[in-house]
């Protein structure tokens, strides 16, 4: 079966797998080839995977969305991070969150600049 994971701006991964565990709303479930088409909501966790050689691989996702029809499973997140083992997958989710909240605290100040700009300038036209 093909796994692809992607985001608004990426493909994330697309591998030929055996078997993908997932975390939904109802808890974990595990996907297999033969399984009956399935959709369902992803809560933020972190995805294991099965390469047909049996190496176990892992992607983090935030919450999203998982399509499975015939051969191919597709989730679809907000963001995600893969990784080959626990451990790295874990420091590079912490390193990619901390870029992200600096990303987004810029796009706030930047944000709250602009307000107050247009607000000085409708303040100077009713002058």
């Amino acid at each position: 079966m093909t796994l692809r994971v992607v985001t608004p701006s990426e493909l994330v991964i697309e591998e030929r797998v055996r078997q993908v565990t997932v975390r939904t709303g109802d808890g974990a479930r595990s996907f297999l080839p033969r399984h009956i088409d399935f959709v369902t909501a992803v809560v933020p966790s972190v995805v294991a995977y099965v390469l047909p050689d049996g190496t176990e691989r892992f992607v983090a996702v935030d919450e999203g969305v998982l399509v499975k029809v015939g051969e191919e499973l597709l989730i679809s997140a907000a963001y995600g991070v893969p990784g080959a083992e626990l451990g790295s997958l874990r420091r590079t989710v912490a390193e990619e969150f901390r870029d992200r909240a600096e990303h987004d605290r810029a796009a706030r100040t930047a944000l709250a600049r602009l307000e107050a700009s247009i607000v000085r300038r409708f303040m100077e036209l009713g002058e």
